[in-house]
């Protein structure tokens, strides 16, 4: 397993940039699977979809990003967060586009070349879930 380790600036989209970050490991590295070892930092908004929601609800900040964790392919992300505001309470939900970084977030990620991830429509749950697959052999040339 190798890892690779993520600042994001003031600004950034948590879940833009971690889209971008698994497309380019993809296309840099010839990954397939990786996983979000963890994820803490700070958000000025957050935007979470909750169990049984269809849209998410956007949360004004400051918040502290309190844990992120989540499966990323090529072709998605599947990402869990929870935020704690100015009074310690706390939230958690599906990280939806919209959780802007508001001083740093530090994001470590697992790459896992021995699997393949993809996301293909489950007809059980009309989500396109997540499908996993060893990885093809590579052969040295």
């Amino acid at each position: 397993m190798n890892t690779q380790v993520l600042r994001l600036v003031p600004g950034a989209d948590l879940r833009g940039a971690l889209e971008a970050a698994s497309a380019d490991l993809a296309r840099a590295q010839g990954m397939g699977a990786a996983c979000v070892i963890t994820g803490i930092g700070s958000l000025t908004q957050a935007v979470l979809r909750y169990a049984e929601r269809a849209e998410g609800t956007m949360l004004a900040g400051p918040l502290e990003l309190i844990t992120l964790s989540g499966t990323l392919s090529a072709d998605g992300v599947h990402l869990h967060g929870s935020v704690a505001d100015a009074q310690g309470r706390v939230l958690g939900g599906h990280v939806m586009a919209g959780c802007v970084v508001r001083t740093t977030a530090e994001i470590v990620l697992a790459l896992l070349p021995d699997w393949q991830f993809s996301r293909a429509l489950d007809a059980a749950t009309g989500y396109r879930e997540l499908v996993v697959r060893p990885a093809p052999p590579k052969h040295n040339t």
